[in-house]
């Protein structure tokens, strides 16, 4: 009953700052959760949470520091000694309950998360549907972590043992802030290790309504922490969560640069990594294709989430036979399909971009583009009159290797049509960028489907489909996109050690 107050009181406070509606906000928290304990910075900082619809204040959280970070990683490392002697079914049990919430609270996360990160309503169901699969997949896969047993030597019995690394910093960031925790602390509790979190300062409020649950599930204290951070601290408490011996896997994802830096700094206690980076997907559409087809695939990989995704489509790249055709259909899907505005509202699709750095990221590269020859097909533009970080739903032909977009990741709304006429051409360009997260080809042709989705230099292929992403398959990439899998059976790997036992002189 105490609790329940102090929460109405909460929200009566904040309904100063920006119109909430109560029932869907019940799970926002404006505190740290650390030790099974919602608390404040030990400086009594914070910093604001905002909208990107309008910047308008949602909250403001704790803006936790080096110290709070050595607190959390002292609480995790202390519940790990006994957390990690649970039986998988306890903690099949433990994600089961968490899961289950998740479900059943899945609308108020989602308001949450739109209201932090500025993605429609119907995005932010769709990633709690995919985020909350992430604990329901690893809830059932707790319980097939098997050891083995070796081909005996005389005298002797081998065995291997997989048991938990210890504690798991995870560091999130703002596209998918619900999905990008349940991803990777689903696999990290399933092997029993205990998790400290430090979820973007762009959107941290998610992340705390996710400890509310997880509380509600039952995991006791210290198994599952929450330190949000500003921009100020951010890279203070990377650097501990990097190099505190106590923390023995950190598990990224965000840009290359940033993931170089973690690798480096982990690399003085031999951590465990696990690294989702950048990716610069190419999106090949061959004349034997279902134009139709293509280009509504097109719309969901390019366009979801107003383009701030990892494994968005980048560059595109269309066969001559069918270019002007594609080019034609693609405009007017956009022109049809999208409605841009506050998200919260119920027949907009696509909300802002998430800060003005972003903005003045996209909008410049367009700006280069044009005066360097690029023809227009739609947006091209900030829409001001929307919000100030909304920027028009933009198609951009004639583009040319001067130009700053033409092999970089974009993260915004903006979809670069290249032409090509051959097959090996046209995988020399896609293959040509130091990074090789996810790439998208159409085709109807069955010999050159397994020709290049062989040769495509990535982690993840979707051959006829733009949505590729769930709980079963392997996420991850190649070469600069980073390092290990995410989801299905192999998500756990990051988190387990294999130990050897060897019994010897055993009579036969």
């Amino acid at each position: 009953m105490q609790n329940m107050f102090v929460r109405t009181r909460l929200l009566q406070k904040l309904s100063h700052q920006v119109p909430l509606n109560c029932r869907l906000m019940h799970l926002l928290r404006n505190n740290a959760y650390v030790n099974g304990k919602w608390i404040s910075a030990g400086s009594k900082q914070t910093f604001s949470i905002c909208n990107p619809v309008d910047n308008t204040v949602i909250t403001d959280v704790p803006d936790m520091n080096v110290a709070d970070a050595q607190l959390a990683i002292d609480a995790a490392a202390k519940a790990f000694e006994s957390f990690s002697k649970t039986t998988a079914k306890e903690r099949s049990d433990l994600l089961r309950n968490w899961y289950n919430l998740m479900v059943k609270h899945s609308e108020d996360l989602a308001y949450i998360l739109t209201k932090e990160n500025g993605k429609s309503l119907a995005e932010s169901r769709a990633e709690i549907k995919y985020g909350n699969s992430f604990v329901e997949w690893f809830a059932e896969e707790a319980r097939r972590i098997d050891g083995e047993i070796l081909q005996a030597l005389p005298n002797r019995e081998l065995f291997l043992l997989r048991q938990p690394v210890g504690v798991a910093a995870l560091i999130t960031p703002w596209n998918f802030p619900h999905a990008m925790i349940t991803r990777k602390a689903g696999a990290a509790l399933a092997a029993g290790c205990t998790c400290v979190v430090k979820p973007s300062e762009e959107t941290p409020l998610t992340a705390l309504a996710l400890a509310d649950l997880a509380e509600q599930a039952g995991f006791p204290s210290g198994i599952l922490n929450i330190l949000t951070t500003s921009i100020t601290n951010s890279v203070g408490v990377g650097k501990e969560l990097c190099e505190n011996p106590k923390v023995r896997v950190l598990s990224f994802t965000g840009s290359t640069a940033v993931g170089k830096v973690l690798y480096k700094q982990c690399a003085s206690t031999i951590k465990r990594l696990g690294l989702e980076l950048g990716g610069n997907a190419p999106y090949i559409v061959f004349k034997s294709a279902d134009i139709d087809l293509a280009v509504n695939s097109a719309m969901a990989s390019k366009f979801r989430n107003s383009g701030q995704t990892c494994v968005s489509a980048n560059r595109f790249f269309v066969e001559a036979d069918i270019f002007d055709k594609f080019v034609q259909k693609f405009v007017a899907k956009i022109q049809k399909d999208i409605k841009m505005g506050d998200g919260s509202k119920e027949d907009v699709t696509h909300g802002p971009l998430i800060k003005k750095s972003q903005l003045d990221i996209v909008s410049n590269l367009v700006q280069d583009a044009i005066q360097k020859g690029a023809k227009v097909h739609c947006g091209g533009n900030p829409l001001p009159d929307l919000g100030p970080l909304f920027y028009a739903p933009t198609l951009l032909t004639n583009i040319t290797k001067d130009m700053e977009i033409y092999n970089k990741e974009i993260f915004g709304p903006v979809a670069v049509i290249n032409k090509f006429s051959n097959e090996e051409d046209v995988l020399k360009q896609a293959n040509n960028t130091p990074v090789g997260l996810a790439g998208y080809f159409f085709s109807q042709d069955i010999s050159q489907i397994f020709r290049v989705a062989r040769k495509l230099e990535v982690g993840m292929v979707g051959v006829n489909e733009g949505l590729i992403s769930c709980a079963e398959a392997a996420f991850g990439g190649v070469k600069e996109s980073g390092l290990g899998r995410e989801g299905s059976k192999h998500g756990v790997e990051d988190f387990l050690d294999i130990k050897y036992v060897c019994i010897g002189n055993l009579k036969q």
